[in-house]
């Protein structure tokens, strides 16, 4: 992380407009993840999830908005795992710029 004046404690944004694609790409580097238009598709989909609720999701209410917008393939635990490997829902949430979800540790 470059300017730790805009990260917390935990490495994430501590404002969701200071969020851009190249703080996203950064963010992946460091968790070791190259960005793909499927990990892009689910960062989209994380930001307008946050702009609507103003809140990250946990990971299973993640896999079911998920479900519901693009059907089984995406919205499914195992094919996050393989997109987020460590946490999906903290990782993914780490590079969409959104606070750490509540439930995750």
């Amino acid at each position: 992380m470059t300017n730790s004046n805009l990260y917390d404690q935990d490495g994430f944004l501590k404002d969701f407009n200071n969020w851009s694609e190249t703080i996203a790409t950064q963010l992946a580097q460091d968790e070791n993840i190259t960005l793909s238009q499927d990990h892009w598709r689910i960062i989209l989909f994380l930001r307008d999830y946050y702009q609507i609720h103003q809140s990250a999701p946990a990971i299973r209410l993640l896999v079911k908005s998920l479900k519901e917008k693009y059907g089984d393939k995406v919205g499914n635990s195992l094919y996050l795992q393989t997109l987020f490997p460590v946490s999906p829902a903290v990782q993914a949430a780490r590079i969409a710029g959104l606070p750490k979800p509540k439930r995750c540790i």
